[in-house]
């Protein structure tokens, strides 16, 4: 099976599109190649981030905020997250705003329920993508 070139965008890739960059690692590994980007630097990925991720299992402590320059020029998906960025145009076959409120400084619960609506988008695009839904050549 082909695997599509997925990249998750949001301003600073220090909490949203690292969670779904790890979700989609971990439920998606068979069909997607997977990146996550934002489009201004960030020291680290949220703590409450890493942390709520690694209570649903998937490790996140080698992560690290990237930008758009460190991720391929050409991509099959684009996921931004809701973070009402303008991203520079990124070549894509099909793209999507999955309009997620940013939990950053809230508190722990903010973050797992992110986290939790995550995955669920996360399976959803993968079913969507194995039913022919999501127009991919």
């Amino acid at each position: 099976m082909k695997k599509y070139k997925v990249a998750f965008v949001c301003v600073h890739n220090s909490c949203r599109s690292q969670m779904a960059e790890g979700w989609a690692k971990q439920l998606g590994s068979d069909l997607l190649e997977v990146y996550s980007a934002g489009t201004e630097t960030y020291p680290e990925v949220k703590p409450l981030a890493v942390a709520v991720m690694e209570e649903a299992g998937v490790d996140m402590s080698g992560h690290h905020p990237k930008l758009l320059s460190d991720i391929p020029e050409q991509l099959d998906l684009l996921i931004t997250m809701g973070c009402n960025v303008v991203c520079p145009f990124v070549p894509n076959q099909y793209s999507e705003d999955w309009g997620l409120e940013d939990p950053s400084g809230g508190p722990i619960e903010d973050y797992r329920v992110t986290r939790d609506l995550v995955k669920a988008k996360v399976l959803e695009l993968v079913a969507r993508i194995k039913s022919g839904e999501i127009p991919l050549a």
